[in-house]
């Protein structure tokens, strides 16, 4: 069992050093990697050299294509926020739906599923979205704490939606313990990201009129035609995700598949971590167009013609945007990278044969195992971030799910719902504190209310997911 004490070590060392020494995540999951590279010296791994597996499980993290997605969404991001291209999408939003009673609301919630399903970072998200909100719903009678409270609840669309630097740890380490490939999870994701949205105007409806918040000023509103106007561009940032999507899948990627004869040459057979040899499948659209490949790199060409005028014009600008983004990049690189190369090793240590033992010990309906997983993964996320949830428990949750008869697609989608939770888990999310800076209001405040409305809820909705209930 030498790879499920490794599991552990490596989890436990990451939530010490992120939650108890307080230091990031890529430091934490750098530590966490030495931890299981320890075992693998000390008990060696199955047919080879312990350092031999360590180096190759390095060298395929750094070439895997989801580390290269996942820094250039860091890149994508930060390039957004230099740009007034996301503000004139919320005046849109906002055009649309401010004159209905709790315009301002709606906004804030439709605006932050719009802004998680491209930015994917939480604190951004809030950041973004709250502070064109947040006074907007105050100056429309919302209490300060509610509209805190909206804003940071909101923070867990930028996981429950593709493609976010979380969603890449998970199916990486997935991936590399053969138990799904990284296209598998986009479609599922997408509708769980739906749902969770779907479940969050739901809620403002309610709140809306418990809470008695009436339409917004017309002050504040832009005119839709004025909006549109000036705007309107920002609606082509959708147009990145749906192009490559419309060429992989569907009508047309089977007529373009079968114009280029893409489907006539087979690949070569595929042999999972547990020695099972699959037949060889013939090859399809999505083999030869990376989703996690295209879908940052035409996101970001957009944003630098979109942003041009906001965007530097010289080498030194330039420069100096890049070395702004810099923190980003290491922390995040780090983390998919350590991720990524834990789960390598962890695989040469046989752990998942080891659980495959450890779960037929368990004899647990799916619902009680979706239940179950799903309690660990939010009470994991209350101090670590959601990446560093997926990192140090991610894949065992999957597998663990999956163990019980759940398709691995939509146990990996419940399970990143699971840890969307991490911006309505108080009391570390950093998205409530980003919220309430805004609004100015005690965090405390918001407390209760993001466990009643966003955290417990969230959590039955992926289970739900998990078992079926709410189709993906």
């Amino acid at each position: 069992m030498t790879g499920v004490w490794a599991l552990l070590a490596f989890v436990g060392v990451i939530v010490f050093w992120n939650a108890v020494v307080k230091r990031n995540i890529g430091e934490a999951m750098a530590i966490g990697f030495v931890a299981v590279c320890g075992f693998a010296l000390v008990g060696g791994v199955a047919g080879g050299s312990a350092w031999h597996s360590i180096g190759e499980a390095v060298l395929d993290a750094m070439q895997e294509e989801v580390t290269f997605a996942g820094l250039a969404f860091v890149f994508m991001s930060y390039l957004l926020t230099r740009t007034p291209v996301l503000d004139r999408l919320i005046d849109l939003l906002n055009s649309g739906l401010g004159r209905l009673r709790g315009g301002s609301v709606y906004t804030a919630t439709v605006a932050g599923g719009a802004f998680g399903a491209i930015a994917h970072v939480g604190a951004a998200v809030t950041a973004a979205v709250g502070s064109v909100t947040v006074p907007w719903m105050k100056r429309s009678g919302v209490k300060p704490e509610l509209a805190a409270t909206v804003v940071a609840g909101g923070a867990g669309m930028g996981v429950s939606f593709p493609f976010s630097a979380t969603m890449f740890i998970l199916v990486g380490g997935l991936a590399a313990q053969g138990v799904m490939q990284p296209d598998e999870i986009v479609a599922p994701l997408a509708l769980a990201g739906l749902w969770c949205l779907g479940y969050r105007i739901v809620l403002v409806w309610y709140l809306v009129r418990r809470n008695g918040i009436e339409p917004m000023s017309r002050a504040d509103l832009l005119p839709l035609r004025q909006s549109l106007r000036t705007g309107w561009t920002s609606l082509l940032l959708f147009l990145p995700i749906l192009v490559p999507l419309l060429l992989t899948r569907g009508p047309v990627a089977e007529a373009l598949g079968t114009y280029s004869g893409v489907g006539e040459q087979l690949k070569k057979p595929v042999v999972l971590s547990d020695g099972t040899a699959l037949a060889a499948q013939p090859y399809a659209m999505p083999d030869v167009i990376s989703l996690v490949t295209w879908i940052p790199v035409l996101m970001i060409a957009l944003v630098l013609v979109l942003g041009r005028r906001h965007l530097p014009r010289t080498a030194a600008g330039w420069r100096t945007t890049i070395a702004g983004a810099a923190p980003s990049f290491g922390v995040i690189g780090i983390t998919i990278v350590a991720a990524f190369s834990a789960s390598n090793v962890l695989a040469d240590l046989g752990l998942a044969g080891q659980l495959k033992q450890v779960l037929t010990g368990l004899d647990a309906p799916a619902w009680l195992m979706a239940v179950a997983i799903g309690v660990i993964v939010v009470a994991t996320a209350v101090p670590l971030t959601a990446s560093a949830t997926m990192a140090a428990i991610g894949p065992v949750a999957v597998v663990a799910l999956v163990g019980a008869g759940i398709p691995a697609p939509v146990a990996a989608a419940a399970v990143l719902i699971f840890a969307s939770t991490e911006g309505a888990s108080p009391p570390s999310g950093a998205p409530i504190y980003v919220a309430s800076g805004i609004a100015r209001v005690d965090p405390v405040k918001t407390f209760l209310p993001l466990l009643r409305y966003y955290c417990l809820p969230i959590l039955g909705l992926g289970v739900l997911i998990a078992v079926g209930v709410l189709p993906v």
